[in-house]
């Protein structure tokens, strides 16, 4: 695969097919759309974890998705797992790239200052993930397989999103959609085009505002210097005024 751009994309492709009016039969030379080949800057930090697990090789494929859609950490709550069947779906060898933290049990369970832990769980009372608004530091939490989020757990969940799906999902494909799901939220995406198919405009640049320092010495510079220490101003000798 081609290399990415400095911009992180995979920048513009010439030719390569047989298109209509390139007259060479060898394909147009006109550049190709460019096509973004990195996750989207967000907001914040994410993490995610899971309470048990029952089949390591989907133990595996989630901390590869997690790698991939740019996890800040992983962690697992009572798991016991073989580490090698979970190294032959993560391919991308996570724990050597992020945080894996290993809870003994939910009492364990820590999490950073701020952060705030969200259930994915089929509850009735539970948010409907195309509805959910993503906190900005975040920790998903799903259950095993072959069982659902513990009590203790979800009491300690301050959301709980479910997939609106007939039937419970793959660990790993529940997982995945969570962090998609997160991504197209707070990241910093073109608008979807009108037209089915149709070409996005890429977003403009972030701008940073100018230093605060600076927006201080205009507003000095606009009220002019301050008043010697003991000096009178205006309203102090306005007051004293019969």
């Amino acid at each position: 695969p081609r290399a990415a751009a400095a911009d992180g994309s995979c920048g513009m492709e010439r030719g390569g097919g047989h298109g209509k009016g390139t007259g060479t039969g060898r394909g147009n030379t006109l550049p190709r759309p460019r096509r973004l080949c990195k996750v989207g800057r967000m907001r914040g930090y994410f993490g995610i974890g899971v309470e048990g697990v029952s089949k390591p090789m989907n133990l595996g494929a989630l901390l590869r998705s997690a790698h991939a859609f740019g996890a800040s950490f992983a962690f697992t709550v009572g798991a016991a797992f073989d580490a090698r069947a979970v190294g032959r779906a993560d391919t991308s060898d996570t724990s050597a790239n992020l945080p894996l933290h290993a809870f003994a049990d939910v009492d364990a369970l820590a999490l950073p200052l701020g952060c705030r832990l969200v259930g994915v769980e089929l509850l009735d009372e539970a948010i409907a993930l195309p509805s959910f608004r993503h906190p900005p530091r975040a920790a998903y939490v799903l259950g095993a397989e072959r069982a659902a989020l513990s009590p203790a757990l979800v009491e300690r969940c301050d959301f709980v999103v479910r997939i609106p799906t007939k039937f419970c999902l793959n660990l790993a494909v529940a997982g995945a959609l969570v962090m998609y799901d997160r991504m197209i939220g707070l990241g910093r995406f073109a608008e979807r085009p009108v037209r089915p198919g149709g070409l996005p405009d890429l977003p403009p640049p972030h701008s940073h505002g100018e230093p605060i320092w600076k927006k201080k010495q205009r507003r000095r510079e606009r009220n002019g210097p301050l008043p010697a220490p003991g000096a009178a101003t205006p309203l102090a000798t306005a007051r004293r005024a019969p």
